[in-house]
Formats: structure tokens, sequence, C-alpha cells
């Protein structure tokens, strides 16, 4: 690709031509995604870089994550479970090949490594988080199943996933209440000088053992998900608003102030997404109801009435609805159309959908040298940006809607 090329060059929506959203979506397919592979792929075989910057040029080379890479293992490998497409194919190899320089034993995997594949000089990157492991399991069961035919998987992968668990169970699990740990060098959770209790880790791993059950169709993995998601409900979802909160303090209490009344949109729908998947994948019909009301808020008290960025949703509002954050990251926009997506045969989500997706590509996509991370309510940039792991919220929300027969398959 010419690098003098912006990757939204070919956009098909120009100022005074609206395009539909097929146009869009058929771009994002045909052009945008090899594009972003040719762009972001390092030409030294370590994975792919972290984030482009605002003139779509590779940032941060000198070092990778493993947020990044597992998620972008995901990504290819279900693009390429969904089209059959050897492009996909080959990123998600150079991802997997990738993995193994985090891999520091038998399903532990550390924070990040340097460009030329050692340590970094911050010796948090040595710690394995448990919010980036549940991105090991959710790419390495993709890949497994892309290559179940074949003989281009480690015959170790499924082993290796089965220690990617273990390492949650034997590591990064408090003893005491069954939450997970931020990460495994954390030795008394409890302490006040310790990280708060994080919703998020215990979403992403219900995430990751739903797509190992539909992966692999072993009913233990079901079983897992469903534990997970219990306890990141038993401890994190707040009944009397029907809402996730994010964080609660070490000693289990409600955070004080601003911080325990904070709540990202974006999780409301993610949530509610996952609890529809699990129901179904066959699991438990009866967390229908949650799913609903987290549903709800987040479309009365989460999207912008009014401006440029109406119907977008907000980062953050607050549990008793008196404020919001007016500002709007591009991942809580895809985890909405998920949701209506995963929605759109029994209720009329689709139109919800589709408005949201054209607004993406307008506000996000269009003018811009890749896609921009952030927005101010009057639309303007505030992180120019575009993240490699964001691919992982974008392609998703496309195949959704593609599978509910919103928009054509990639």
């Amino acid at each position: 690709m010419n690098t003098k090329t912006t990757l939204s060059s070919l956009a098909p929506d120009q100022p005074g031509d609206p395009a539909p959203v097929d146009e869009w979506v058929d771009w994002f397919w045909r052009a945008f995604i090899p594009g972003w592979i040719e762009r972001a792929r390092d030409p030294d075989g370590f994975g792919f870089f972290d984030l482009l910057d605002e003139n779509a040029q590779p940032a941060q080379q000198h070092r990778r994550t493993l947020l990044a890479q597992a998620r972008l293992l995901f990504t290819f490998s279900h693009l390429a479970l969904k089209s059959d497409n050897q492009v996909y194919y080959n990123a998600a190899r150079t991802t997997r090949d990738a993995l193994e320089v985090f891999r520091k034993s038998p399903g532990t995997y550390c924070r990040a490594r340097s460009a030329s594949r050692v340590p970094t000089e911050d010796a948090s990157d040595d710690q394995t988080p448990s919010y980036d492991q549940c991105f090991v399991i959710l790419g390495l069961s993709t890949w497994a199943r892309l290559n179940q035919n074949t003989d281009a998987s480690a015959p170790e992968d499924d082993t290796e996933i089965e220690a990617c668990w273990n390492t949650f169970t034997n590591r990064l699990t408090d003893p005491t209440t069954g939450l997970l740990l931020e990460h495994d060098a954390l030795n008394n959770p409890s302490d006040s000088s310790a990280p708060c209790r994080a919703q998020n880790p215990h979403m992403h791993l219900y995430e990751a053992a739903l797509q190992a059950f539909e992966m692999t169709g072993n009913a233990l993995w079901l079983e897992r998900a469903a534990a997970m998601r219990a306890k990141g409900l038993e401890y994190f979802y707040d009944r009397h608003s029907g809402t996730i909160t994010e964080f609660i303090a070490p000693d289990l209490s409600i955070l004080p102030g601003r911080d325990g009344q904070r709540r990202e949109v974006g999780h409301q729908y993610e949530w509610a997404w996952l609890l529809y998947r699990e129901i179904e994948l066959g699991g438990d019909s009866h967390v229908k109801p949650v799913a609903d009301a987290m549903l709800k808020f987040a479309d009365d008290n989460g999207l912008a009435t009014t401006g440029p960025m109406q119907g977008a949703a907000y980062d953050a509002v607050s549990a008793d609805t008196s404020w919001c954050e007016e500002r709007f990251l591009l991942w809580p926009q895809t985890e909405a159309i998920k949701t209506y997506a995963i929605r759109s045969r029994q209720e009329d989500f689709a139109r919800n959908a589709e408005r949201l997706l054209l607004l993406v590509f307008k506000r996000y996509f269009r003018g811009r040298a890749a896609f921009i991370n952030q927005l101010d309510y009057a639309g303007k940039p505030v992180w120019t940006e575009a993240l490699s792991r964001l691919l992982y919220h974008l392609v998703l929300a496309l195949t959704e809607g593609a599978r509910f027969g919103l928009w054509r398959q990639p």
C-alpha cells in the first residue's frame, strides 16, 4: 500500500453524497480491513503494531501488548471462519505466532514485550493481568476451531487453552471471594492499597468461555461461563438501577462519590449482549430480565438526544442518571450495535443498529486517515489514534449485524 494513501481515502461517503450503510459495510470488508492489515503488520514479523497514529502510520513501535495480539488473533480467526478468506487466515497466523513471545509458562502470558521480543524495562509488563489473559482463551479457542480439520494448529492448542483456564483458577482467583484478581503479582487483594475489584475481567472471561463452548461444543465451557457470569453479577450488578458497577473497593464496599455511581454505557450493552448470547447458546434463560434491564437503562439514559452525536452512546452516566460524561469512545457504539443486532428478530432494533452503524462510519471514519477513537459532544476529535485492539469491537459489531441479515457478511 502506498504509505501516502490513507486507509479511509476510498470511503464511499463524501460530503453531500450520503451513502447507505450497505456501501459502507462493503467498503469496510473490501478495502479498509485488507489495507489495515497491510499497514499495521510488523515487517519484522512480530504481530501487529498496537496503534496507528492520526496519519494512519504505525506508532509506539517499540512495544507490543498481549491485549492487542490476543484480540487480533480472535478477530482474524473469526473472520476467516466467516469468510474462508486467506488474507484473514494469514493475519491470524501472524498473531498466533506472536502470542508465543508473551508466554511465560503453559497457560500464562505477560502484559507486554519489547519489539525485540524481550521483557520491557517496566516490571509490570511481566505481570499476567486477568483482563488480558481472557482474550488468550477467546483467541486460541477460535483459532483452534479454524484449524480443527488441518495440521496448521499445534496439537497442544487444546491443552494450552485448558492451561489458560487453570491459570485463572490457580493464580488469578481470590480464594476468599472467588473474584478475579487484577494480576498474578497481587498478594493481598483486600488490602486498602490493592487495586479496586473490576467487573471487566469477569465479563470477558464469561465471554471467552461462551466462545470456547461455541467453538468446541464442550458443555464444560458453558458451565464455566455460567459460573463466571453468576460471580460477576453477584458482586457488580446493581439491582436497584439495573446496571453493572465498574469497580468496588478492595474490601468489597461501594466506592464513595462519583466513582461508585459511574456506569460505562458500553458495558451495559456488552453485558446485555453476552446474556442474550448465553440464552441463544442454550444457557439459562432466567438471565433475560437482567439483560433487558441493562439494555433499557442504556437506551433510556446512555444516548445523546441532540447535537451531531445524537443517538451515540456516552462514555459513562451515573446510576442515578443525574450526570453523564459527554464524550463518545468508539467501542461503546459497537457494543450497542451488537446488542441491537441480537435482538433484531424479536423486536424492532434493526433500524437502531443500522442508524448507529452509519453514525460510526460518518463520524469516526469519514475524513480520517484510519478511524478515530473518541469524539466530544460536538463531534470533534478528543483521541485521534486508531487502536488495533478496537478491530475486535468493530468486526464483532459488523459480523453480528450480518448474522441477523442487517447487512452483508465479510
